[in-house]
């Protein structure tokens, strides 16, 4: 099984539109909601590739409604765990050449008492031998040593555990040694306080990060591709989309397409992270792809 944690979640609405003009009144052309969050996009992509995952996510008021609304019409496999605080409402504007602009809002505060709630719920539903995917920004009120403590927690009963997030919640997360991280290049940057803008330099500062006590490096690249450092040592691939409708959620469906091919060989799960977010820049919104 493969569990998600999203503590930030949200409801994701997309907005088509033929060129975006500041201070302007814009028609679209077209427009989509979805759910929205790291871990839930790995869920759904991972669900409508026929893989076992279920989504952990703390959800409140009426977007929060909104959002299991929309879980449950995708037949997506959640557990929600209430909180006092609104779930947040992302709002995505995408334009016929690829280009995104996303306007994310912050998020409600998560109460301690809620936190210590969805910790626990992740402790029932998480069995040894699972993949537990921390993923995406912290709501405030959360610590950024959040992802630290529970890496921690959940590799000493068993699980393994894959971060993929971002600042200071990543650097420290990497102290605690997951056994996989995905940033991409200006998150790898980020982490190792230096520029990233070659290959090469990628591969370096992935070898820094490994020496930190991170098992996996897999680092998504967008339409440069991707990396792999492992144990056996450099994987780069490439990949190509036919035409780019929308990047959001991409890297979400980069990495459920790398751990639902975890288990056949490092070339097999690269190429089929690459394939999943290929298709997934082709559809609108955060529509994740299905194996057509």
């Amino acid at each position: 099984m493969i569990v998600t944690v999203t503590l930030n979640p949200s409801v994701d609405r997309t907005v088509e539109i033929a060129r975006l003009e500041r201070g302007r009144v814009v028609r679209a052309t077209g427009s989509g909601i979805h759910p929205g969050g790291k871990g839930v996009n790995v869920t759904r992509a991972l669900l409508a590739n026929g893989f076992d995952s279920v989504a952990l996510l703390p959800l409140g008021g009426a977007d929060g409604r909104r959002l299991a609304e929309l879980l449950d019409q995708d037949e997506v496999a959640h557990v929600a765990v209430p909180v006092h605080g609104e779930t947040r409402s992302n709002i995505t504007v995408a334009e016929p050449d690829g280009t995104t602009t996303k306007l994310n809002a912050t998020g409600e505060p998560l109460l301690p008492e809620e936190l210590e709630a969805v910790v626990a719920r992740l402790l029932e539903i998480a069995t040894p031998g699972d993949w537990v995917v921390l993923c995406g920004s912290l709501p405030p009120g959360v610590g950024d040593d959040v992802y630290a403590r529970a890496t921690r927690a959940l590799r000493e009963a068993g699980m393994h555990v894959v971060v993929d997030t971002s600042g200071p919640a990543l650097t420290t997360a990497i102290a605690a040694s997951p056994d996989l991280i995905k940033p991409n290049a200006e998150e790898l940057a980020e982490a190792v306080g230096r520029p990233v803008t070659t290959l090469g330099e990628a591969v370096d500062a992935a070898r820094e990060l490994r020496g930190r006590g991170v098992g996996t490096v897999v680092i998504s690249l967008g339409g440069a591709g991707a990396v792999l450092v492992d144990d056996d040592g450099v994987l780069a691939g490439t990949s190509r989309a036919a035409e780019v409708r929308s990047s959001v959620g991409a890297g979400d469906c980069f990495l459920a397409g790398y751990l639902s091919a975890r288990d056949r060989g490092r070339e097999a799960a690269l190429t089929t992270a690459l394939a999943y977010g290929a298709a997934a820049v082709q559809l609108p919104g955060s529509q994740v792809p299905t194996p057509h």
